[in-house]
């Protein structure tokens, strides 16, 4: 939403800049065109971004928007083909604007990671929260048939490829499409978060008061501002750690 009004805001620049031309310099406005129009919408579009202080990809977006809508308009293409884009994006990525989560996959050799931190002597409740296309929670059902592996989603695109990639496979994997913030932590031995740093602090404030004593709450690449880790793993040898935290 902000760099939605960041576009707004240098539109409307643009605009009075324009206006300002035609009524103090007319023979500069009439050399002016549509292309510098673009331009000067981008730059001002990357400006205030970076004046607000978001991330450089959000500055260089910026800088790009105006000139990718303009080669878009110019290729005629159907109306329908954004629509159907913007339903996929819509079921893929969902409330990502409110939960500040994208869709992360994690890798193999995370799963493999995770598997090693399972305990050997008992079964366990495990619980990937945005468990997205669903691989983590197949491979521990696979490599642990006797612990019980959950995911869950918020988007409904990841959850339902997830669902079906459980029940086509015979998997005994669990996917519940909703909001981890439902769920109650006590039920699981060892939570995994592969999230964002938006939104650890409140994760961590959840784990703290629901995760029974002796539970694990694993998080890929993502820290805990103020905590320090009672384990790091390194599954990629020059890759994003494996933090966890025991209760």
């Amino acid at each position: 939403m902000q760099a939605l009004a960041m576009q707004c805001g240098a539109a409307i620049l643009t605009a009075l800049l324009f206006w300002l031309t035609a009524r103090v310099m007319p023979v500069l406005h009439a050399a002016l065109s549509i292309g510098h129009a673009i331009m000067i919408q981008a730059t001002l579009a990357a400006l205030l971004t970076a004046l607000l202080g978001l991330a450089p990809w959000w500055i260089v977006m910026a800088l790009l928007f105006a000139p990718a809508l303009l080669i878009t308009v110019a290729l005629h293409l159907p109306p329908l083909l954004f629509l159907a884009a913007f339903l996929f994006l819509l079921l893929l990525y969902w409330t990502t604007f409110r939960t500040q989560v994208p869709f992360y996959p994690s890798g193999r050799r995370v799963w493999q990671a995770v598997v090693g931190l399972l305990p050997t002597d008992r079964p366990a409740r495990v619980l990937d929260i945005g468990s997205g296309l669903g691989g983590l929670v197949l491979h521990l059902a696979t490599a642990r048939a006797d612990c019980i592996v959950s995911g869950i989603e918020l988007a409904p695109l990841p959850w339902f490829i997830s669902w079906a990639r459980a029940r086509l496979g015979g998997s005994a994997a669990q996917f519940i499409r909703g909001d981890y913030e439902r769920l109650d932590f006590a039920n699981y031995d060892i939570v995994f978060a592969y999230l964002s740093p938006a939104a650890m602090p409140a994760l961590w404030q959840k784990a703290k008061q629901e995760m029974r004593s002796g539970a694990l709450l694993l998080s890929y690449e993502f820290c805990i501002d103020g905590v320090a880790p009672d384990l790091t793993v390194l599954p990629h040898p020059h890759g994003p750690p494996l933090y966890g935290w025991r209760r």
